[in-house]
């Protein structure tokens, strides 16, 4: 054989060879990224039901009722009272902000319109109360607006809707 056909014999071989061991990279690599696609998955899935967990959690946290218990009224005036339960509804509403990312935009703004909608109730409440009456006095006002008006019980709603998309995630 001459030294020509030899080179041909060798080009080829280390030819197919590289052709080979790429063939079997990305065929691996297609396999890992699978894997990793796979647990990308199930890491985006447990933020999300998280999300929801954390949302579903806010929404009881800001719930007229549940907020008015938490809240000590002692010695507070109306507004005073008015003034701490909206700043506690804002302040559990930005510690979650960030959860948005994770859950569908209705759900959001479910939870979006009940922080609204408890602040709306609130005030209304609020100005309908004498002058000089006690926190004590708004937080009955409050609670018996709850009891007789289904927009007081809203959250139940919410709560009922975040359940549901994450029981779609499961």
């Amino acid at each position: 054989m001459d030294t020509n056909a030899q080179l041909f014999n060798l080009l080829i071989g280390f030819t197919i060879a590289i052709i080979g061991m790429l063939v079997f990279y990305w065929f691996t690599g297609r396999k890992s990224t699978k894997i990793s696609e796979s647990a990308n998955n199930k890491e985006s899935q447990s933020l999300k039901l998280q999300a929801y967990e954390r949302l579903t959690l806010l929404s009881d946290r800001i719930a007229l009722p549940n907020l008015i218990s938490r809240i000590p009224q002692e010695g507070l005036a109306a507004v005073d009272y008015q003034l701490l339960l909206l700043k506690n509804i804002r302040d559990e509403f930005d510690y979650n902000i960030t959860q948005q990312i994770y859950v569908t935009p209705e759900s959001w703004q479910a939870v979006k319109k009940l922080k609204e909608k408890n602040m709306l109730i609130i005030n209304q409440v609020a100005q309908t109360m004498p002058p000089g009456s006690s926190a004590l006095d708004l937080s009955r006002s409050l609670l018996h607006f709850c009891m007789h008006d289904e927009k007081g019980n809203l959250h139940d709603l919410v709560s009922a809707a975040l359940s549901y998309e994450a029981s779609k995630l499961m």
